[in-house]
């Protein structure tokens, strides 16, 4: 996705979560970028205070670390992303599970990993897999148990839902028009100094990437999965970051990403995941069933191209 800027537009960014993250604002005076730049980092800080993986001090990571049996007290915030993703790990079937954690890291893809990105031996997938389950995760008030083993990985839905803070504390500071990115997901309030909603060209087969199809953005967000950014080659095979937590294995179909379009970052960046996982038929009919607004772009039988498949939700938004 390239953000699509008039003149008169003032940037911010840096770094958070592994990646980069940026912001766009009209009608607001230099001066005020400091404190505009303090409030997004704060707001980003948090989620990563809180819900980092690779963080051995975060909330996540202590109740990751914790002993079977014991209750783990984790903050509001987290506990929130939590309750969403185990909504979407029940409606998707289990397509999007917060819990694959061991998985991540048994092949290769996480903070703890027990190989360097190789594939693993069939006893420690297996022995991986036996310890996901969204099922097993329990919550009582403020706590959460840990039932053994279990380990939390909110990398599906964490980006989204820092990118739904930061915008919101703008509006908080006055900031009625502005877009904030993270790693890719967007969301969008108000209108550029030319008056025109913030705009973002879609990469779409056929087209440069910044000269394809145009979204415009006014109170909504838009996320994007795919294979494109991680993943290895083994004995002549890729191998995907995006794991199917069912089958314990990379998502092995013609899918390369997913963009979905949606209200809440948080609501997209965990869609956008379930539609990788589900693939081209189940996912193309979960999300016509849903009526979301998603594009899809697989690659050519040959492997050389790749085809657009957008919802009519998504061809609806399109400018």
């Amino acid at each position: 996705m390239n953000a699509l800027t008039a003149p008169g537009v003032l940037s911010l960014g840096g770094q958070t979560m592994g990646t980069s993250w940026s912001a766009k604002f009209a009608g607001v005076a230099p001066k005020r970028l400091p404190e505009l730049h303090a409030a997004i980092e704060a707001e980003l800080d948090l989620v990563v205070r809180q819900m980092s993986t690779w963080d051995a001090d975060s909330d996540l990571s202590r109740f990751n670390q914790a002993a079977a049996g014991e209750w783990i007290a984790l903050p509001a915030e987290c506990r929130f992303v939590l309750g969403r993703a185990l909504a979407h790990a029940a409606d998707s079937g289990g397509a999007f599970d917060p819990t694959v954690g061991p998985l991540v890291n048994v092949w290769g893809f996480g903070p703890r990993s027990e190989a360097a990105r190789s594939v693993p031996t069939a006893p420690l997938r297996d022995a991986a897999r036996a310890r996901v389950g969204w099922q097993r995760v329990r919550l009582d008030g403020e706590r959460v148990l840990q039932p053994g083993g279990c380990n939390l990985d909110f990398s599906g839905i964490a980006k989204g839902y820092g990118v739904d803070r930061a915008l919101a504390a703008l509006l908080d500071q006055g900031i009625d028009n502005a877009l904030v990115e993270v790693g890719g997901e967007l969301k969008a309030h108000g209108r550029r100094p030319d008056g025109a909603p913030w705009q973002i060209a879609v990469r779409w087969p056929g087209f440069a990437d910044g000269a394809g199809p145009v979204l415009q953005l006014d109170g909504c967000a838009v996320a994007t999965s795919g294979d494109a950014w991680h993943a290895f080659e083994a004995a002549g095979q890729r191998y995907s970051h995006t794991l199917d937590p069912r089958s314990g294995m990379p998502v092995a179909h013609s899918l390369s990403s997913v963009t979905v379009l949606h209200a809440d970052a948080v609501e997209a960046d965990a869609l956008a995941t379930v539609l990788t996982v589900m693939g081209p038929d189940e996912g193309v009919a979960w999300a016509h069933a849903r009526g979301l607004a998603a594009l899809f772009i697989a690659r050519d039988g040959d492997g050389d191209g790749h085809q657009a498949h957008p919802t009519q939700g998504f061809l609806d938004a399109l400018a």
